[in-house]
C-alpha cells in the first residue's frame, strides 16, 4: 500500500523441486508505476524474507517472452534464466 492505495499484489506459490530445493514462485506481480523506492524490490524483499523465515531456499518465477522489461528487472535483481516453460493448448 502506499498510504491507503494498494499499489502492488503478489500471488506465492510454496514447492520442493527436485533440482533445486525448497523454493518459492511468485505469480502476478502486478504493481502501479513507483513513486520513491521502488514498490516492486519492497515487495520482493517482504517475499524473499518470509520465505527464508519458513526454512525456504530459493525464489522462481516465470514471465512472458514478450516482457522485456521485466526481463531486465528480474536480471538485474540477479535471478538466472534457468529453464523453459512449455505450455500446450489443448
Amino acid at each position: 500500500y502506499d498510504l491507503n492505495k494498494l499499489i502492488g499484489i503478489a500471488g506465492i506459490w510454496f514447492l520442493t523441486r527436485l533440482y533445486i530445493g525448497k523454493t518459492i514462485e511468485s505469480h502476478h506481480v502486478p504493481i502501479d508505476k513507483p513513486t520513491g523506492e521502488s514498490p516492486k524490490k519492497v515487495l520482493f524483499n517482504w517475499i524473499y524474507e518470509y520465505a527464508k523465515s519458513k526454512g525456504f531456499e530459493t525464489s522462481e518465477l516465470n514471465t512472458y517472452t514478450g516482457k522485456r522489461k521485466s526481463h531486465k528487472y528480474y536480471l538485474n535483481e540477479g535471478f538466472e534464466i534457468y529453464r523453459y516453460h512449455f505450455i500446450k493448448v489443448l
